[in-house]
């Protein structure tokens, strides 16, 4: 996966724009990033695991503590971005969709941008919340967003200065999903790659101006709602993405689809971020009945399979937005099954390994650090601390927000998902933002 750029690859291009402004820029880069940062959507490999850290193993006899509160961050569920201390993130008003920067340590805004204007009710169905559903990507001197409207923006991560924006819509023939864009973009190298959806269903975006470099080939389909993941089988690096059509995949050079699998996709909204096992398996799920499948690579670079060695149904994984996580070669995560439970899934064999029901909650989203998953409940904004087992839901204490949004919610609920650095906890409600030490 992308990494923040190196001082080594951008040294030549300082140079070649003057000693002076090679000091300014070099002391910019993220060159003494805090390893244990989480610079975009569900962590530093979009897997929802957060960086090695030492975090406290137990919340039972002693409760994380409160660092800071901010609010006014805005209508929406963008999760956020943590890099070099620095915060950053999304909201909405009622004229503009912007992101905002803050202090990581003290939830100080530094800077704000607006990047479009607020999607109203003519974009989307608004019923279940409106404002930007996208987490920024955060990679070198640049940070990268899409609103709920499609519009795509790359930043300067210190000031916020817009660089360049596109419209995935007006520019690229694109169509607003249902509930509004809400993928969050993925940066590998110079392109900036997103889903515009239609005949142009995925495309490529130059880094620098925003320029299109390639657009897939091979599929017209309307967006959903997946971050794309970046893997490579037999030599051949891919883009890997879902929506209705299920899983597929394409040539990272050139756009070209080089596999495809229908089965995890669902005509409501398929939102789960795949997760990438290995060099030749993918696992997905989404609700609305598709349950969840397991697929195997074969073939060659110059024609790969995506063959399937199980598909689950009914009272399996049904993840709805939360996310699922792969610990030890179990998958846990919230299903809508049952009526709606944490579960954990061999990922081997498919099997249910148990499910528990929290009373209250109708989906969750989850992430995982220093051996311990963070469970976050849509309904009564709780995070519950869970020892990983095999065998049974093991949980090892809980916090609960401080106080919940007073902005009206629709039909949503706690949707913005979890995210773990520098032995912090940083949990959202709509305009509240709040920072837990879980420190050890």
């Amino acid at each position: 996966m992308p990494m923040p750029t190196s001082v080594l690859s951008i040294v030549p291009r300082l140079f070649s724009i003057g000693c002076a402004a090679c000091v300014v820029v070099l002391t910019l880069a993220p060159c003494h990033a805090d390893p244990t940062d989480w610079p975009q959507w569900r962590g530093p490999q979009r897997d929802g695991h957060a960086a090695p850290q030492m975090l406290a193993q137990s919340w039972e006899q002693k409760a994380p503590r409160l660092k800071w509160e901010a609010d006014n961050v805005g209508i929406g569920y963008s999760s956020m971005s943590i890099v070099d201390g620095r915060l950053y993130t999304m909201g909405a008003d009622e004229k503009n969709c912007f992101t905002a920067c803050y202090e990581s340590n003290s939830g100080k805004r530094v800077w704000k941008t607006n990047i479009a204007r607020a999607g109203v009710g003519g974009d989307y169905n608004r019923g279940w919340g409106g404002g930007p559903r996208s987490t920024p990507t955060v990679d070198g001197d640049q940070v990268f967003v899409l609103s709920d409207i499609g519009v795509v923006a790359a930043l300067t991560r210190d000031t916020g200065d817009l660089i360049w924006k596109v419209d995935l819509v007006a520019d690229l023939g694109g169509g607003i999903p249902k509930w509004g864009y809400s993928e969050s973009v993925l940066i590998d190298g110079e392109r900036v790659v997103v889903t515009a959806g239609g005949s142009k269903f995925m495309v490529a975006l130059d880094r620098q101006t925003g320029e299109l470099i390639w657009n897939s080939e091979g599929t017209d389909a309307k967006a959903h709602y997946v971050s794309t993941m970046k893997g490579s089988f037999a030599g051949t690096p891919y883009y890997v993405t879902a929506a209705e059509i299920g899983v597929v995949a394409f040539d990272c050079q050139t756009g070209k689809k080089l596999f495809e699998n229908a089965l995890s996709g669902n005509g409501t909204a398929t939102i789960p971020t795949p997760l990438l096992i290995g060099s030749d398996r993918i696992y997905h799920t989404s609700a609305y009945g598709a349950g969840n499948v397991l697929l195997k690579l074969t073939g060659g670079s110059d024609a790969i399979n995506a063959e399937v060695v199980y598909l689950e149904t009914g009272k399996s994984m049904e993840n709805h937005h939360g996310g699922v996580v792969l610990v030890d070669g179990v998958i846990y995560g919230f299903t809508k099954a049952n009526g709606g439970n944490w579960m954990a899934q061999d990922l081997a064999t498919g099997e249910t390994l148990w499910q528990e029901k929290i009373r209250g909650n109708k989906s969750g989203s989850i992430a995982y650090a220093d051996g311990r998953l963070y469970c976050y409940n849509d309904g009564d904004g709780s995070v519950i601390l869970v020892q990983p087992e095999r065998n049974e839901w093991k949980p090892a204490g809980q916090i609960k927000l401080p106080h919940e949004t007073e902005l009206p919610r629709d039909r949503g609920a706690i949707w913005a998902h979890p995210v773990i650095a520098n032995q912090t906890l940083f949990i959202r409600d709509q305009d509240l933002m709040f920072a837990f030490d879980i420190s050890r």
